[in-house]
C-alpha cells in the first residue's frame, strides 16, 4: 500500500484541516487535490506520489467534515462559501499566491467553483468526472425530485434527522464494500455508484443509495474491489471515527447554494482540463457535453475502462495526465 505523506494541519477559515503535501516547495503553481463523498486525502495517494516524484508540488486536504478535519455542527457550515474560503485559508497557511485545484465528484463541483469566486488564487481548474455547469434554471433539488423521485438519495439527504445517515454510520465497511468496486459495463444493473449531483444520470438508474446500502451483502457482488484490504481498512477506520454526517451536509447546501449563486457569472476563465470517465454511470462523459461555452479555455480527456473512481481505478494514466498538461500550461 502507498505510503502516505506526514499529516500536517492548517487554522483555516475558522476549522483546522488536516491536510498532505509532497514536493519540491519551490514548485509553482502547485496542485490541491480535493475529493469527493465519500472520500479523504488518501483517495490521492497514487497522485500525490506520481506528481510529487515528477518534481511538482502537490497538496491534498481531508475537506470540511472529513478525516481529519474539524466537523462542525451547523449545517450551513457547509455551503460552498465555506467550503471555497477552507481552500483559500489554506494557500495563505502555506504562502501560495495561487494554486491548480484538482476536484473528483464533490470537490469537483467546489474547484470549478473557485475561479468564480477567488479568481486571485487559482492558476487553474482540472475536473475528474465532475463538469461544470451553468447555474441550474430552478433549485436542483426540486429538479431531482421531479426526475428522480422521492428515494434518489440526494432528495434522500435533505431530511435532517440524519436517519440517512444512520443507515451509513452504522454500516461502514458494507458502504465501502458496495462503492468502491469497478463498474458493470453499460445496461446491466449496477450497485451504488455516487456522485455529485447525478448532472447526466439515467432516470432508469437506481439512486436509492441508502436502502441499497441497508441491503448490501458483498458475497453477492459479481464486481471487482478497486481497494486492497489495507486501503479498505484506511476507510473503514476514518469513517468509522468521523461518521458521513459531515459530507452529507454538502448535499443540504445544495438549495442554499443555487440560492446564493444568482449573481455569480459562471464563465471559468483560468486554463482547466476535464478528465472524464467512460462507464461513470452517474457522471457520464456527455454530461460535459457544452462545456466549452462557458469554460472557454478547456482541454478535455476521456479515460477509458474507468468507473467513477477514476483517480484510484486508473492511477497511472490519471497521473500522467495530470503531469502532461500541468507542463504543457505552466511549465
Amino acid at each position: 500500500m502507498i505510503e502516505m505523506p506526514p499529516l500536517q494541519f492548517a487554522q483555516t477559515n475558522g476549522i483546522r484541516m488536516g491536510y498532505y503535501e509532497a514536493g519540491p516547495k519551490s514548485d509553482k503553481p502547485p496542485l490541491v487535490l480535493c475529493h469527493g463523498w465519500p472520500e479523504i486525502a488518501f483517495s490521492w495517494r497514487y497522485q500525490l506520489k506520481a506528481l510529487s516524484e515528477a518534481g511538482i508540488r502537490v497538496i491534498a486536504p481531508d475537506q470540511r467534515g472529513y478525516g481529519a478535519t474539524e466537523r462542525p455542527q451547523p449545517i450551513e457550515a457547509y455551503d460552498i462559501e465555506h467550503l471555497t474560503g477552507d481552500l483559500v485559508g489554506l494557500l495563505d497557511h502555506l504562502n501560495i499566491e495561487k494554486a491548480i485545484f484538482v476536484g473528483h465528484d464533490w470537490g469537483g463541483f467546489v474547484v470549478w467553483q473557485m475561479p468564480l469566486r477567488h479568481i486571485d488564487r487559482v492558476a487553474g481548474v482540472v475536473g475528474i468526472n465532475t463538469p461544470h455547469t451553468d447555474r441550474a434554471s430552478a433549485d436542483p433539488i426540486e429538479l431531482f425530485r421531479k426526475r428522480f423521485g422521492e428515494h434518489m438519495y440526494i432528495v434522500q439527504f435533505q431530511n435532517p434527522s440524519r436517519e440517512v445517515d444512520d443507515i451509513f454510520n452504522g454500516r461502514v465497511e458494507q458502504t465501502f464494500d458496495a462503492f468502491m468496486r469497478k463498474p458493470v459495463p453499460r445496461g446491466e444493473t449496477t450497485p451504488p455508484e455516487p456522485a455529485t449531483a447525478g448532472v447526466g444520470a439515467s432516470p432508469r438508474l437506481n439512486l436509492a443509495f441508502p436502502q441499497m446500502i441497508a441491503g448490501y451483502d458483498a458475497k453477492h457482488d459479481p464486481r471487482t474491489p478497486i481497494l486492497s484490504v489495507e486501503e479498505k481498512q484506511v476507510f473503514v477506520d476514518t469513517f468509522s471515527k468521523s461518521g458521513f454526517t459531515g459530507g452529507i451536509n454538502w448535499y443540504r447546501n445544495m438549495s442554499r447554494n443555487w440560492q446564493r449563486s444568482a449573481g455569480i457569472d459562471h464563465t471559468v476563465r483560468v486554463p482547466s482540463l476535464m478528465i472524464m470517465a467512460e462507464n461513470d454511470h452517474v457522471l457520464p462523459p456527455s454530461s460535459a457535453d457544452g462545456m466549452e461555452k462557458i469554460v472557454p479555455d478547456l482541454e478535455k480527456y476521456l479515460v477509458r475502462g474507468s468507473g467513477h473512481w477514476t483517480q484510484q481505478e486508473k492511477p497511472d494514466e490519471v497521473s500522467a495526465k495530470l503531469i502532461e498538461w500541468r507542463k504543457k500550461r505552466f511549465g
